[in-house]
């Protein structure tokens, strides 16, 4: 059944670094929703609408290094029509307003936590709490790759075999992969936890601009997960990084601003349509 969608804007605390962050909830209600501007985008919700009075599982999406939260509302509105409480953490100090922990080891120490926090907000909130299962998902774009396979039981290391430091969490049961970075997991054994359902999604022509790139971050988790039947991964014919990226409205479409350009013939609007779908029934189906 397709509900009408709320949403709601939480934050993600770290009480141990005084530090906070916005955290973007959208859910399924039944109250009619209306066009409103979230950020750039325009989507059909309503602010702390009435959630539905169901038990619905929960799915946190990470974004990318440098990225914004709210680049993936096109999948949090379908999901959240479709059944799902769907948060969207903006990562502390690896984000578009405030990059500064980009590249350092706070970073791959601190985004796997985030996940955490993210949940932990969505459990305690009022709204929430007496609607949520103990079912989760988490679906990682680039960055957002390695942060959900840490959360779920990864080992990541430096590329220096300096091991990270990170925060797993057991209540995971599901990831989906988009163009995953997935370097932090090249030795054997990092991944030998993480042992549930994964959908994995990369882009024929993602960067770095070398041959056969796609191929070897698949490679990566489909190598260094145990059961392998448990891993779907396909390749997205002539897509390129940011294509998993929400369509962007046209005052922001340009050849100068990257993450809103694909290559040649390839229709992102077309693409998120199948995405969603197929995002829905990996998820209907692992949790």
């Amino acid at each position: 059944m397709k509900h009408y969608v709320g949403h709601r804007h939480l934050k993600i605390v770290d009480k141990e670094r005084s530090i906070s962050s916005p955290l973007l909830v959208m859910y399924p209600s039944y109250e009619p929703a209306k066009p409103v501007i979230i950020g750039p985008y325009t989507v059909e919700s309503t602010l702390d609408a009435k959630i539905i009075k169901e038990r619905l599982p929960v799915v946190i999406i990470s974004h990318g290094t440098g990225g914004t939260h709210l680049g993936y509302l096109t999948i949090a509105e379908y999901l959240a029509e479709n059944g799902y409480i769907v948060a969207m953490p903006e990562h502390y100090g690896n984000n578009t307003h405030n990059n500064t922990l980009e590249g350092a080891l706070e970073n791959l120490q601190m985004r796997p936590k985030h996940i955490s926090l993210a949940l932990n907000s969505v459990y305690a909130d009022s709204v929430f709490a007496a609607n949520v299962t103990d079912k989760v998902a988490l679906i990682g774009h680039s960055m957002g790759g390695y942060t959900v396979l840490a959360a779920a039981g990864g080992q990541p290391w430096t590329e220096s075999h300096e091991k990270v430091i990170v925060q797993h969490d057991k209540r995971i049961d599901a990831l989906v992969l988009l163009a995953p970075a997935t370097e932090w997991f090249t030795p054997e054994g990092t991944l030998n936890n993480v042992n549930l359902p994964i959908l994995m999604l990369t882009a024929e022509h993602d960067f770095p601009l070398e041959n056969g790139w796609h191929k070897r971050t698949a490679d990566l988790v489909i190598n260094r997960i145990i059961d392998k039947e448990k891993v779907i991964s396909k390749v997205v014919d002539n897509a390129g990084h940011f294509s998993f990226l929400s369509p962007f409205p046209k005052s922001m479409s340009s050849p100068h601003f990257l993450p809103s350009t694909d290559q040649v013939g390839f229709n992102r609007v077309d693409f998120h349509k199948q995405l969603n779908k197929e995002i829905k029934a990996f998820l209907n189906e692992n949790i």
